[in-house]
């Protein structure tokens, strides 16, 4: 039995998609990864939860040494060159839009003209 936590990794589909991209990878320059899938799932993990690093659940991995290895990755461009790589077959599993970034300007929203103050018998 998998813990509630791990129910958001990352699927096969995505796995074949990113696998061939990721550095240390066999065949390529430098020792080879450990486990670039794991990593992924704690990287992934931290974003959508927005927990410090300090709070990865522990079968993820060390969070120090996840965290240091998100910045290297970050300090290479490799986060820069996956995204590169998947934006071109986009599947919207992850999108979100937040309705605190979104700002209608008042003639959209069927306001009246003139004065627009909030009265007092309207909770002003």
């Amino acid at each position: 039995m998998t813990p509630s936590h791990r129910r958001h990794d990352i699927s096969d589909q995505v796995w074949e998609l990113l696998r061939p991209h990721l550095p240390g990878g066999a065949g390529k320059r430098g020792r080879p990864a450990k486990d670039n899938r794991l990593f992924l799932n704690a990287v992934f993990w931290n974003l959508r939860t927005g927990a410090p690093w300090r709070d990865l659940p522990p079968d993820y991995g060390d969070w120090k040494n996840t965290h240091r290895r998100f910045c290297r990755w970050r300090d290479r461009g490799v986060w820069e060159q996956l995204l590169d790589r998947v934006i071109d077959d986009p599947d919207f599993e992850w999108l979100m839009i937040d309705a605190t970034h979104i700002k209608v300007h008042p003639h959209g929203t069927g306001a009246r003209g003139g004065n627009q103050d909030v009265g007092r018998t309207k909770g002003g």
